[in-house]
């Protein structure tokens, strides 16, 4: 392999001013785009040795052809340009958004003559201002029928309007009192058009003093026995009160604010975004995001925001991200630009805005579970994920039978394993086994101990098993919480009642690891004598596919429903040894010290938290001990000394 790609510009070709640059393939398509306040800086990272490039970054130099830049006056200018070319160029290395164009939004088309209010889906109206987006078709027209109450404005199509106005005849909805445009013949143009300068005013500040007015109003009206006003206000005054009881108040009155939740992995990341205006939530959104280069939190968050205002979406006062971009500044500069006022970024750590952040992020981890199991769900997608590994991996056939082995511990003690099944690119979650390791080394002597116990059903299904082996094998639930069920003896062999399903042959076993993980594994597999069996392992940091006898990993593409699969077999094992290593660390401490006196469930919990281990237990001293909360000194001499007497008998 090459130092380094062929295109690479000479040293001092590069410019240190701020820019915008672009890689092109063969086909001059453009692959990536990205900004910098020093391109030189900047650029100078993708040229470093090949081999010391994250994974996707090598990807992309190496298939790119060329690389050109563009000089700008500051950073908010590189921002504004680098914005401008992803919408244009849509490049594939960048960040792919997903469920960007299913919500709907309130507009008001200012540019027509008399501008009516729409709730629609598309966007680009010439001259319309938009408000939103809303989660859910029903909240924007409940929104909408509200503030028809207070600010009556044109709501028809064009063409009733124009029929109207050139027949005389005002439209249906003008006739049952639902519109109130000019052809109505209540009001001139000039009176509709402030009308609706009343409602965009309001739907930006949303302020609550309306209802003051309102009520001011009210009351003037009835004091001089204008009672016809008086009803219209008080009708106003009703829907103003609704509007407002409709979302939940979240922060202080006149506060504005958009707070962006991010969860993400290495493949792709979820935002949840709460739109806050007058202290209450007005609007949620939430979208995916495919990930294709290695990114951090900070230039996620940065790609994010441009993604979410421009065009007619204008940003709040304030922006609450989980963390600042690099660039933070620039990226301040060109809100304020887009908002026409300034614009302030921040991280919130503590308050009510921290906790809403939290909340945020909360929704934004659930949406992207929800995404990758529909995802991995989908038949489409799971036929072509089998197809794709298949084809990756060079099986004979589609691996229709996964089964993943992750083994977990603290620190070396309670050293456990966990294999889970999926049938079809479907969890059989019936079929789940838990492994308790005796004694082990390291992570591969305990992988190859388990694919030694589990392949010995396939190797020699007729050979019994013993009585340890049995009840680690008995089927689990998802909760990780089964009992294994009793081994029926039948001479010298003792066998589960539900062999049968754990000799069922797999096509395809997967381990969590790199090459040390995948060396012990065929090391097992090769002992057993078990044919016509495929393996490999998945390494985290790069989710890179590891075979048996390969210097290089497999690299699935990013955004491929394969590696998805992967992920997700892979993540579901790790839970299920994390919950098991868990449950076997809080039996076994509260086994050994269920006898002491005066230690009770509240102060076992407390022992476990601090040392997390029996055996990290047994090695402390009386004055250790005595530090943990609830445990005094004459506690902690007694539990001392029963450890030492059950050591001791143990021995014996």
């Amino acid at each position: 392999m090459a130092n380094t790609v062929p295109y690479r510009p000479r040293p001092g070709e590069i410019p240190t001013d701020p820019g915008v640059y672009r890689f092109r393939d063969a086909d001059r398509r453009v692959l990536y785009v990205g900004k910098a306040m020093n391109l030189r800086a900047r650029l100078s990272n993708y040229f470093a040795p090949l081999h010391t490039l994250h994974e996707r970054t090598r990807r992309m130099v190496t298939t790119a052809a060329s690389v050109e830049w563009t000089v700008v006056g500051n950073d908010i200018e590189a921002l504004q340009l680098e914005y401008t070319w992803i919408k244009e160029f849509d490049p594939p290395f960048n960040v792919k958004y997903r469920d960007d164009k299913s919500y709907p939004y309130l507009a008001v088309t200012l540019a027509d003559e008399a501008p009516r209010a729409i709730v629609t889906r598309r966007r680009g109206i010439p001259g319309a201002r938009y408000f939103g987006p809303y989660p859910k078709v029903w909240a924007v027209n409940e929104t909408l029928d509200l503030l028809l109450k207070l600010f009556p404005i044109r709501t028809c199509k064009d063409s009733d309007y124009k029929r109207a106005m050139q027949t005389g005849k005002p439209c249906f909805a003008g006739q049952i009192g639902r519109c109130f445009g000019p052809c109505s013949g209540r009001v001139t143009i000039a009176e509709h058009r402030a009308n609706v300068d009343r409602f965009v005013a309001f739907m930006q500040n949303q302020d609550r003093r309306i209802i003051t007015d309102l009520t001011q109003q009210m009351r003037a009206a009835a004091a001089v026995q204008d009672y016809e006003t008086a009803a219209r206000r008080r009708d106003e005054l009703q829907a103003a009160e609704s509007f407002f009881e409709k979302s939940a108040v979240v922060l202080r009155d006149h506060v504005d604010v958009d707070v962006f939740g991010i969860d993400h992995d290495e493949l792709a990341a979820a935002v949840h975004l709460f739109m806050v205006r007058g202290g209450r939530i007005r609007g949620v959104r939430s979208w995916t995001v495919d990930t294709e280069l290695d990114m951090s939190l900070g230039d996620l968050v940065d790609s994010v925001v441009q993604n979410a205002y421009g065009g007619d979406i204008r940003p709040p006062a304030e922006v609450v991200v989980p963390a600042l971009p690099d660039d933070a500044e620039a990226l301040e500069g060109w809100l304020a630009a887009l908002g026409s006022r300034r614009v302030r970024l921040r991280a919130a750590r503590r308050g009510d805005k921290a906790a809403l952040l939290e909340t945020a992020t909360q929704n934004a981890r659930q949406t992207l579970v929800l995404y990758k199991t529909r995802r991995s769900a989908d038949f489409t997608a799971r036929s072509r994920a089998l197809e794709d590994i298949q084809e990756a991996l060079g099986m004979a056939d589609a691996p229709l039978r996964i089964e993943c082995f992750d083994v977990s511990h603290l620190s070396g003690t309670n050293v456990v394993a966990s294999m889970v099944v999926f049938e079809d690119g479907l969890p059989r979650k019936d079929e789940y086994r838990r492994f308790t390791i005796p004694s082990t080394t390291d992570d591969t002597d305990s992988i190859h101990q388990v694919l030694t116990r589990r392949l010995a059903y396939l190797a020699s299904p007729g050979d019994g098993a013993n009585e340890a082996d049995a009840a680690t094998r008995a089927p689990v639930g998802d909760d990780g919480a089964g009992t294994p069920e009793p081994p029926v003896d039948e001479g010298e062999a003792v066998v589960s009642p539900r062999r049968a399903k754990f000799a069922y042959r797999p096509n395809l076993l997967v381990v969590d690891g790199g090459q040390p993980q995948v060396a012990a594994a065929e090391r097992a597999l090769r002992e057993s004598g078990v044919g016509g069996v495929y393996l490999c392992g998945i390494a985290k940091r790069l989710e890179e596919i590891w075979t048996p006898d390969s210097d290089f990993p497999v690299i699935l593409p990013r955004n491929s429903d394969a590696l998805f699969l992967f992920q997700r077999i892979r993540d579901e094992a790790h839970r299920f040894a994390i919950t098991h290593q868990r449950q076997r660390r809080k039996r076994d401490i509260a086994t050994v010290l269920s006898e002491v006196p005066g230690l009770g469930p509240a102060r076992v919990k407390a022992l476990l938290k601090h040392f997390g281990s029996v055996a990290r237990l047994r090695g402390a001293d009386e004055s250790a001990i005595a530090e943990v909360p609830g445990i005094g000194p004459s506690l902690a001499s007694a539990i001392r000394s029963h450890l030492e007497g059950s050591h001791r008998s143990a021995a014996d």
